[in-house]
């Protein structure tokens, strides 16, 4: 397209225009801009400039700065098709000058003028009509008064038709300037296009900034919209989308100047922009279907979070037909059950059983075949008519459990999902408590799946209405925790009953340490919180294992089984698997075994013990079932450490948790298992110090966790608290006796290594504390006698302490002993240092006495 030159007066004529008394401007139109040419004394004296430089340089950077903000659109409007199509241009408005703060009334009259057969320009000369009133009065100028009555008009007639923040049309406006526009240009052989626009992470954007600032961004973004297509050509839909229309020559250059723009607009606080194109060549359509197309188009790259344009093509058009027809049949879906609910497993990990099922809609049709959910709910999603699909889904549901019931007696909880489009259609908590007691089904088998998405959409308002279903006898599940950026704000405010690991932590497990190490946490934080969890997307074995020791309590996936349809998954845990779903009864008592976690020990004991608050958190944990006579265990749950340390000191293989051990009535194991039925009969914890088969001491807590109240099986925790090796097995009583004789400080060689560990103990004591372990004790015992020996003793002291010197006495008299003076506190203390051997292994254990005022007695 070729843009005329810009024109320039030669300079006698600028000079007169410049120095003529009356206010007016010569423009011209370049490409899509107004370009200022003249501008008279007249018209600075007008405005308040104080230079004609001043005023070149606000006309052709912000022209409209002081135009009253309910005339801007307008009065840019009129400018606009003056300067591009020659439609005649007089207007009045209100503005401000820089002399005068207040809003005065301007006329403004334009013409056409012809310096050369090629050259138009815009002659707009202005007329001030005095001071703008909003206040009614006798004396109010005629023009006042109908300009006034003017405006109120005007803004009713914007209300409908234009958006009221950014002054643009609003969507329905839009596609009758769209279509009016678009067939305008299809009679002069111009090719159109339509043109969507998404501002990308709106709603993170207002959470961060605050809505000022979000809602200051998409005014600004309009204005580049306006500048780039003029007001009239573009219109904003809702929120962050914007819709235009333009010739389709030349497109690209624009779009590249829009996105650059917008990158730098608002200070710097910006979003990348989608942009989609649908060109009309493609196909005439309506307006809406075009904006749809061009949307389509604009999130072809949807995870993409720079900024890009796409145009819609053949491959879209085969996905628009599809959607079209989505849309167009989802009555008659429903009415003619091509809706059908299947369903997926979830299964407790403690014993391997059905504990609730997903239901999951599928659409078979008979034209397009079975379609995914993936196929449909979006468009559904974004057409408002998820919720028809939802409450068929809900009846579908309670139909099946009515079902299951007569045939077999049984039921499990059935989880579904639902959209923010759900609460918005009807009041969502009421309409499900009436279907469900409608068709008489116990509230708790109905689990309400909402994703964390939605609730950031809404805060206060969905926080709401979760506290109500939930005091409706309602569990609430998050889904797809971790899929989002705020899933940790939400636990901290909103009370769920479950939360479900997105897959895509699935996905990461194989991809190093990192991902274990985050979903390890994030599950403890869960049972911390006393949350529930589920992880989906299982596929192996090894992340079955895995999800187990982490204390995932539920898990879903291909593993499994995948979605199907509900006689199947019947079929499969019915027959094949006898036994296969959990007995409702029973759920409670497997809740409270699902609820522990295997990676703390806080669990065991109230938090005041310090027993437990000092000892290690990640330790041998498992639980195990005891039946009903005592005479049988089950260890249903385990982490890793806790079956290589049954491996190791009981030999026994706890890979598979159905397998049950009898129990010992003596030897190895029977000790601890008479603590266990000391706790059943007494009490609910016990600690047990057990000597195991290789004749290691360990050392446990155990706690009676819970009891089925219908087979009677009884839990216990274990947490191995502390595993003695033989040749260490005097290590804690040497320590204490040596302590208990007045020995402050203790410590224990190894003479293989010369490995050490120094212990600590306020004289008379009985607490020892760790304060340090090392190596080389006898190189770090000689250069601590440079600083913490008596002067005169240091040289005597370096002589005598040795490492030779100390196995020959003890080889010779069993002990090594000798006596000097310590400067730790400032002032010389006597200090007696006596070491023996220790039994089992080649180490010794050193203690150091004060006897400073026996030697002193001595000494008098």
């Amino acid at each position: 397209m070729n843009f005329p030159a810009r024109f320039y007066f030669d300079k006698r004529t600028q000079e007169i225009l410049e120095s003529l008394t009356i206010p007016f401007a010569v423009y011209q139109y370049i490409d899509k801009r107004v370009v200022t040419v003249a501008l008279s004394k007249g018209f600075c004296d007008e405005f308040g400039f104080k230079c004609l430089e001043d005023a070149y340089a606000a006309m052709d950077n912000d022209m409209y700065r002081a135009t009253h903000p309910d005339d801007k659109t307008r009065v840019a409007d009129a400018a606009y098709r003056f300067a591009a199509f020659d439609i005649p241009y007089d207007i009045v408005y209100r503005t401000r000058t820089l002399k005068d703060p207040d809003y005065i009334i301007l006329h403004a009259y334009g013409k056409s003028i012809y310096p050369k057969p090629d050259v138009r320009l815009c002659l707009t000369w202005y007329a001030n009509e005095g001071h703008f009133s909003n206040e009614q009065g006798t004396y109010e100028s005629v023009l006042n008064q109908t300009l006034r009555r003017f405006l109120e008009e005007d803004n009713q007639y914007r209300g409908a038709y234009y958006d009221y923040m950014t002054r643009l049309p609003n969507t329905v406006y839009f596609y009758e300037l769209a279509e009016a526009g678009c067939k305008k240009m299809q009679e002069q052989n111009i090719d159109s296009a339509i043109l969507f626009f998404d501002l990308t992470g709106l709603k993170h954007f207002n959470r961060w900034h605050g809505f000022e600032e979000g809602n200051r961004l998409i005014c600004a973004v309009a204005d580049i919209l306006a500048k780039h297509f003029s007001s009239e050509s573009c219109g904003r839909f809702a929120q962050d989308h914007f819709a235009a229309f333009a010739p389709e020559e030349g497109l690209k250059e624009h779009l590249d100047a829009v996105i650059a723009e917008c990158a730098k607009v608002n200070d710097g606080k910006n979003l990348p922009v989608r942009i989609g194109i649908y060109p009309n060549r493609i196909e005439s359509v309506q307006i809406s279907t075009a904006c749809d197309r061009a949307r389509m188009a604009a999130n072809v790259r949807k995870k993409n979070n720079e900024s890009y344009y796409a145009f819609f093509d053949l491959d879209m058009m085969s996905e628009e037909k599809k959607r079209q027809s989505i849309i167009d049949n989802i009555d008659k879906a429903i009415e003619e059950k091509w809706i059908k609910v299947y369903y997926q497993p979830i299964v407790r990990t403690t014993n391997g059983k059905v504990c609730s099922v997903e239901a999951l809609a599928r659409w078979d049709d008979p034209v397009l075949g079975m379609l995914s959910p993936a196929a449909f709910i979006p468009v559904l999603e974004d057409t408002g008519l998820i919720h028809k699909l939802d409450m068929c889904v809900v009846r579908q549901v309670l139909e099946n459990l009515k079902s299951n019931k007569k045939l077999y007696n049984h039921n499990v909880p059935v989880s579904i999902n639902f959209s923010r489009a759900d609460f918005e259609a009807c009041d969502l908590v009421k309409e499900i408590c009436t279907l469900v007691d409608e068709a008489q089904i116990d509230r708790k088998f109905i689990n309400i799946e909402i994703t964390e998405s939605m609730v950031g959409s809404d805060f206060d308002y969905m926080k709401g209405q979760i506290e109500r279903f939930r005091s409706q006898g309602f569990q609430v599940w998050m889904d797809d925790f971790g899929s989002g950026y705020s899933s940790l704000e939400v636990l901290q405010s909103v009370k769920f009953d479950l939360i479900k690991f997105d897959m895509g932590f699935m996905r990461r497990l194989d991809d190093g340490e990192e991902g274990k190490i985050i979903l390890k946490e994030m599950m403890k934080m869960a049972t911390s919180l006393g949350i529930d969890t589920i992880c989906e997307g299982v596929e192996t074995e090894r992340q079955v294992r895995f999800l187990q020791e982490i204390a995932c309590s539920k898990l879903q996936g291909y593993y499994f089984m995948k979605p199907v349809p509900p006689e199947q998954i019947v079929e499969k845990y019915t027959v094949e698997i006898q036994n296969g779903f959990e007995d409702s009864d029973q759920s409670e008592y497997y809740e409270t075994l699902g609820s522990v976690n295997l990676f703390d020990l806080s669990f065991l004991s109230n938090l005041d013990e310090s027993v437990i608050k000092n000892t290690f958190d990640t330790v041998p944990i498992g639980i195990m079932e005891i039946n009903r006579s005592g005479e049988k265990v089950r260890y249903v749950r385990t982490n890793q450490s806790f079956r290589v340390f049954m491996k190791r000191a009981f030999g026994f293989d706890l890979s598979n948790p159905e397998t049950e051990y009898p129990v010992p009535k003596e030897g190895p194991g029977s000790s601890f298992m008479k603590a266990i039925e000391q706790c059943r009969n007494n009490g609910n914890r016990a600690f047990v110090d057990e000597e195991v088969k290789d004749g290691s001491i360990a050392r446990s807590f155990v706690r009676i966790i819970a009891e089925n109240s219908v087979t009677g099986v009884e839990a216990v925790a274990i947490g191995v608290l502390s595993i003695t090796e033989p040749n260490e097995s005097t290590t804690y009583e040497d320590i204490v006796r040596a302590l208990a004789a007045d020995y402050y400080n203790l410590y224990v060689i190894d003479l293989d290594t010369n490995d050490y560990t120094e212990y600590y103990s306020k004289v008379g004591g009985e607490e020892m504390t760790i304060v340090r372990h090392g190596k080389e004790f006898f190189e770090s015992a000689r250069r601590d006698t440079m600083t913490r020996i008596y002067e005169e003793d240091r040289e005597p002291f370096l002589k005598l302490f040795t490492k030779e010197n100390v196995l020959h006495d003890l080889d010779a008299q069993g002990v090594f002993t000798t006596t000097y003076r310590l400067i730790d506190t400032g002032t010389p203390v006597y200090v007696n240092m006596k070491i023996t051997k220790m039994r089992g292994g080649n180490r010794i254990i050193l203690g150091i006495s004060i006897i400073d005022s026996h030697m002193k007695q001595k000494e008098s």
